[in-house]
């Protein structure tokens, strides 16, 4: 890279410490900080969760998923299409209309108000674990990033990935500390047009012309990458069961529900962040991580497309689009930094251990918890090496505890409050254990290939159905949002 590549870079990342901190100014209480006031338009809410929901983790992994097997891997982004707008017809009308009362901060605070204390305080442990974890999947693409292209290099003699997880956490830890959500989702809608114009505008003609042209990728590509029947109908279940159910328990999602005046402005978000996952942002990641299969056909999958970045766009150019792909991800960090500070301090720490703060002491401990959460992520990423792996692996803990007894609150009356803790917590259990290889299935199951969670999520649904029937509420609780 050249010294302007570097310098728009290094300016792009000061600009984003800057909004932190104007922001950091602006936030006035708790409210400021986790649901941004309530009052944020449809258009940077929606940009806002493709931003999110898609960032850099999946941004390099639709790269990898492109370099293995070509088109079909846009199934990967079908997911979000297929929850965004499951969720805006069905989750947000019943959500939106108990909010507009009950003031959320939170997702857990939807299962306090259907079920109770306990089961919200379970429903904050997963998602803050949960979240965690992401954070430190897209923290680790970002390495991935880094480490292929700006920081190939470090005057410490550390390894390229570490040392670029370490800059990228510190980057991202300190410009979400301070900021809190509207800093989130405002520089969330211009870091998702940089990205989009990086890629569309920019590198996808740029890589095209180097290769020689469309008829050249597809001549030097098999012809199966060319078609969307190119997956294993046992992957494409793993990726519809275990991505589709994170958009009904994403704590991210339930924020962003509450930063919304109404539910008009919330399904219109919804939407709009469905179409932008697909086709859009499916195609153009899979599409280039095709052509950095014939650019790099030896390269491990997931740094194929940062090495094209790297080599194939002009100077100048290569700043910009790096900057973009780092928009991605700081976009997608820190929104998961958000939401697993909000689980642990609204949901634990404020409601169990210190009771009636100040909105000033509140926002300073929720700063706190960001910066611990955020360091524990950087050292959660160091453990692995594939950033789409830690993110199925994340996804299946949360939706394995989480999902059953979600959808119980939303459309079960019998849902019980003893059946939504059980549920959680055999689901949550058993996922962690099969994911830590504790527990190992029979062979006969792991020949399937179906993904370990995906059991963890049948034990769940099945032990909240019979707990919930076996042992009912006995106080009327608020079961009229299963309407």
């Amino acid at each position: 890279m050249a010294f302007i590549d570097y310098l728009i870079f290094a300016l792009y990342l000061c600009g984003v410490l800057a909004v932190g901190f104007y922001f950091f100014f602006k936030n006035k209480s708790s409210e400021d900080y986790y649901v941004g006031s309530r009052s944020i338009k449809a258009s940077h809410v929606g940009l806002s969760i493709v931003a999110t929901d898609v960032g850099g983790g999946f941004s390099i992994g639709l790269g990898g998923v492109g370099f293995a097997m070509g088109l079909a891997g846009t199934w990967l982004l079908f997911t979000g299409l297929v929850g965004a707008w499951l969720s805006a017809v069905f989750i947000i009308p019943r959500i939106k209309s108990i909010d507009a009362v009950n003031k959320f901060m939170t997702y857990p605070d939807f299962l306090r108000y259907r079920y109770n204390s306990k089961v919200a305080l379970s429903a904050a442990v997963i998602s803050g674990v949960g979240y965690l974890g992401f954070t430190g999947a897209q923290m680790l693409a970002g390495a991935k990033l880094a480490s292929a292209t700006i920081l190939q290099t470090n005057p410490f003699g550390m390894d390229p990935i570490v040392f670029a997880l370490l800059a990228i956490g510190v980057i991202t830890i300190i410009y979400t500390v301070f900021g809190g959500l509207k800093a989130v989702i405002y520089t969330d809608t211009i870091q998702w047009i940089l990205l989009l114009g990086g890629l569309i505008l920019v590198t996808i003609p740029v890589a095209l012309y180097e290769i020689g042209g469309f008829a050249a990728l597809k001549e030097k590509l098999p012809p199966e990458y060319f078609s969307l029947g190119n997956i294993a109908p046992v992957q494409f279940i793993n990726w519809m069961v275990i991505i589709i159910p994170i958009w009904f328990v994403a704590m991210t999602l339930y924020q962003r529900m509450y930063a919304c005046k109404n539910e008009k402005e919330a399904k219109k978000a919804w939407f709009i962040a469905g179409i932008f996952e697909y086709p859009i942002m499916a195609f153009t990641g899979v599409f280039l991580g095709m052509c950095a299969r014939v650019v790099f056909p030896e390269a491990e999958k997931e740094m194929a497309l940062p090495m094209l970045i790297r080599d194939v766009l002009p100077i100048g150019v290569t700043g910009i689009v790096i900057a973009s792909y780092f928009s991605a991800i700081m976009s997608t960090a820190d929104s998961c930094l958000m939401a697993s500070s909000g689980n642990f301090v609204n949901d634990i720490i404020e409601r169990y251990f210190v009771k009636n703060i100040s909105d000033k002491s509140s926002i300073r401990l929720s700063m706190l918890a960001t910066l611990i959460i955020g360091s524990l992520a950087v050292i959660l990423a160091a453990q692995f090496t594939g950033v789409l792996d830690m993110i199925e692996a994340v996804y299946g803990f949360m939706v394995a505890g989480l999902l059953s007894p979600t959808i119980g609150a939303f459309f079960w009356k019998k849902a019980s409050s003893v059946g939504a803790m059980a549920g959680m917590i055999s689901g949550g259990l058993i996922a962690a254990l099969l994911l830590a290889k504790v527990v190992i299935l029979p062979d006969k199951l792991i020949e399937i290939g179906l993904h370990s969670s995906l059991y963890a999520i049948t034990a769940s649904a099945l032990t909240f159905i019979i707990v919930s029937l076996a042992v009912p509420d006995k106080i009327r609780i608020n079961n009229n949002v299963a309407r």
